[in-house]
């Protein structure tokens, strides 16, 4: 099997995996310069870098490699350690690079509004996939939105049935309305989503926090919401403010310290009557 079309296939398919690659040899070694290993989410392998003891620890190294999405690089030393050469005579040693290999982040903008035509350009520059919906088809459109890889209009409940939510997947919360938001939130808290966001005044956050509760929405799904929405950069037009949403995105995607305003906070902040 060819390894870069598993890798083409794994990541169209929404999944992860750790591709290894030897890339500096000295000595002999039980493999050659260059040689890979891919390894699945799931386990499974394609492609080997020696076998043995050497390709044990690369597997189980791609396991962190794959959560928490950096690279790491390995050094074996075969004559130091002779049980890494897998029973044959080998006193070299190699340099191992493993790098974690992502689908690529959809990300689902929920209204078409001033605020979503910039924060859809500028995640697409950014490298995720758009899909912009909106429950007025002038307000999601190809025209409207160029860059966008899908557009949705109709029912916002209609629209929710042909969304593909995965973990990989971001969700911003810019309707018209606060009957749109709270449409959107309701479903989106339910989805494995690994952002979500929605904009909105302080007390807005906390009425629709309120409505949810009551509703039974337990509150540890209420806590994953980021809202307000975006990094606090002082942002006043809707292109810094799609700035600071695509901003908080990627911190979130490339796994930096998150903030600690949401849903919850709000709720806590809220005076007492």
């Amino acid at each position: 099997m060819d390894i870069f079309a598993e890798i083409a296939r794994l990541r169209k398919a929404g999944r992860k995996a750790a591709l290894a690659t030897i890339i500096q040899v000295q000595g002999s070694i039980p493999s050659y310069e260059s040689s890979k290993i891919l390894i699945r989410d799931d386990g499974s392998i394609v492609g080997t870098v020696g076998g043995g003891c050497v390709e044990a620890e690369v597997w189980s190294v791609a396991q962190d490699v794959m959560r928490e999405e950096k690279p790491r690089r390995l050094h074996f030393n075969l004559n130091a350690q002779p049980e890494y050469d897998n029973g044959l005579i080998c006193g070299g040693s190699l340099d191992i690079f493993v790098e974690p290999i992502l689908a690529t982040p959809t990300l689902y903008l929920f209204g078409g509004g001033h605020v979503s035509l910039y924060v859809s350009k500028i995640a697409a520059l950014a490298g995720f996939d758009v899909v912009v919906t909106d429950d007025r088809e002038a307000f999601a459109s190809k025209d409207r939105f160029p860059e966008a890889a899908e557009t949705f209009a109709g029912p916002w409940e209609e629209i929710f049935g042909k969304l593909q939510v995965t973990d990989n997947s971001y969700l911003v919360i810019v309707t018209r309305g606060h009957k749109g938001d709270l449409d959107c939130l309701r479903w989106a808290v339910t989805t494995p989503a690994r952002y979500i966001g929605m904009i909105g005044s302080r007390r807005k956050i906390i009425e629709i926090h309120k409505i949810l509760e009551c509703e039974g929405v337990p509150a540890e799904k209420l806590e994953r919401v980021q809202a307000p929405i975006g990094l606090d950069i002082g942002a006043l037009t809707p292109e810094e403010i799609a700035v600071a949403i695509v901003a908080e995105m990627i911190a979130v995607r490339r796994n930096a310290a998150a903030r600690a305003p949401t849903l919850a906070y709000h709720r806590k902040a809220e005076p007492a009557p």
